[in-house]
């Protein structure tokens, strides 16, 4: 008799597993089966959802005006170059950059990478504006190291890069706050590397082939 109950659980087992095996792979207009629900089936809002709840019947709510997140630089030399007061730019990089970078010979190595991977292309190695694209026919920006941006305050270099200008994206979104400020850094140790090399010809576009 036990061996006769056993053989027909056995049997009942591989029926089941036989069932579930054949139903997949089928679609179904039933809920799921969820048999620990826990906070499967939460009442909650969905994106874009309507909620008459609030005034404005959205159920996604704006920042409480005037919050920043963490990460946000409130300190307009840092943030964008500008002095306290908005009059104009900062001259030199400020010191709370340097530090954050970890002493200026880290940001100098910090700004020579980021420099070849954002500005090289379009400004060159050396920054001549002979880069990459300007050979393949992209209007040349202007050089590194003529005198008017050899004297430009640094922060007006910084907010070029955040803003860009002209021909030039602007590389904010892309490029921190801190690797702009390196990126200036480097900048500068290129203009005074080449103070006294004479400025190349401009590049020939190569021919497109058809």
């Amino acid at each position: 008799m036990k061996r006769m109950t056993l053989s027909a659980r056995l049997l009942l087992i591989a029926m089941a597993v036989g069932a579930l095996a054949a139903c997949r792979g089928q679609t179904s207009e039933d809920p799921p089966i969820v048999p620990i629900r826990n906070m499967y089936s939460q009442p909650k809002y969905e994106m874009q959802q309507g909620a008459e709840f609030f005034d404005d019947g959205r159920a996604m709510r704006p920042p409480v005006e005037g919050t920043i997140s963490r990460e946000t630089e409130i300190d307009p030399r840092i943030a964008h170059g500008r002095l306290d007061d908005e009059t104009g730019y900062v001259l030199t990089i400020p010191q709370e950059a340097i530090d954050r970078n970890g002493g200026m010979e880290k940001m100098l190595a910090r700004g020579q990478d980021r420099f070849g991977i954002y500005c090289t292309p379009c400004h060159g190695l050396d920054g001549s504006g002979n880069g990459l694209v300007v050979k393949h026919g992209l209007v040349q920006p202007p050089t590194y190291h003529s005198d008017r941006l050899r004297k430009v305050p640094d922060g007006q270099l910084f907010a070029t890069i955040e803003n860009g200008i002209r021909n030039m994206p602007a590389y904010g979104p892309q490029v921190p706050t801190f690797d702009r400020w390196a990126i200036v850094s480097y900048v500068r140790a290129l203009q005074i590397s080449q103070q006294n090399v004479a400025p190349p010809p401009p590049p020939v576009p190569t021919e497109k082939t058809p």
